[in-house]
């Protein structure tokens, strides 16, 4: 839907926009509720649905239940499917396996990766007026920090979300219209992130939001949504694809500050020598 919303009708996009920014719970209204939601008629409804290929509105009910069940998966429940089966591969076949995943995942990410989000990403955090903060999950804060880390050298006000509650609050408690928070958060999602990000939203603030493609519930108050491909030889979501969104966005930033991101590289270098790190 993101993709094709500048492809939509007028009222079909007011459709669009009630579904994504009340995922999943939109879906599952019927449609004369819907209708009603988004001010068009039935009939409109029923067409937007069919734009993507459902026969109907109970069949689009049908695959976001399907899609429920995929968003929800753990690697237990991903190994107990047998949707992972690595240990009766080979070294040859495995390593086959991994790059066709890997290279078809980062290809998929980077060419469904909406224009839109990616140039406004790039913009909130070049933006030297803004100050940014980024947060990560149980896995996915190695690449909050990742991310942080070179926008570090690159610009100023930038800083990781304290994991010590009383450190969190005060930074949340400080949030206003000029801070972007840079949320990642893939399945199973964690409803802090929910709250953190309403917060920053309330308060006229931007949240930049990592994901996968089922969408964490932080995409209904997000500004810029990011979401990667995870396919994996192991039951484990592969972040492989996201790394190559952080370098994309990276790569945006560096050509968007220009000369100001070299006088800084330059900056960080000097300093680097000047305290015996380099």
């Amino acid at each position: 839907m993101r993709l094709k919303l500048g492809d939509l009708s007028p009222a079909e996009q007011r459709v669009a926009r009630v579904l994504l920014a009340n995922y999943p719970a939109a879906g599952f209204e019927t449609v004369a509720v819907l209708a009603g939601r988004t001010k068009v008629s039935a009939p409109t409804v029923l067409r937007f649905v069919g734009r993507f290929g459902f026969r109907g509105f109970p069949d689009f009910q049908a695959a976001l239940r399907r899609e429920l069940d995929v968003r929800s998966a753990s690697p237990l429940s991903l190994y107990e499917s047998g949707t992972h089966d690595e240990a009766t591969e080979t070294e040859g076949s495995l390593l086959q396996r991994s790059s066709a995943l890997f290279r078809s995942g980062v290809a998929q990410t980077l060419s469904e990766l909406p224009p839109h989000d990616l140039e406004q990403a790039v913009q909130l955090l070049s933006d030297s007026k803004r100050r940014i903060t980024l947060v990560g999950g149980r896995s996915t804060h190695l690449l909050a920090h990742y991310l942080g880390l070179h926008l570090m050298q690159l610009r100023r006000q930038v800083s990781m979300l304290s994991e010590r509650d009383g450190e969190r609050a005060v930074a949340l408690a400080a949030v206003d219209r000029k801070d972007v928070l840079v949320i990642f958060d893939y399945r199973r999602y964690e409803s802090d992130k929910v709250a953190m990000a309403e917060l920053v939203a309330e308060r006229g603030g931007k949240v930049v939001l990592f994901t996968d493609t089922w969408l964490s519930p932080v995409a209904a108050h997000a500004s810029v949504v990011l979401p990667s491909q995870v396919p994996a030889p192991s039951p484990y979501d592969s972040l492989v694809p996201t790394v190559a969104v952080i370098e994309t966005v990276v790569a945006g930033i560096i050509n968007h500050l220009g000369e100001t991101a070299q006088q800084r590289l330059q900056h960080g270098e000097d300093t680097a020598r000047r305290i015996g790190l380099l």
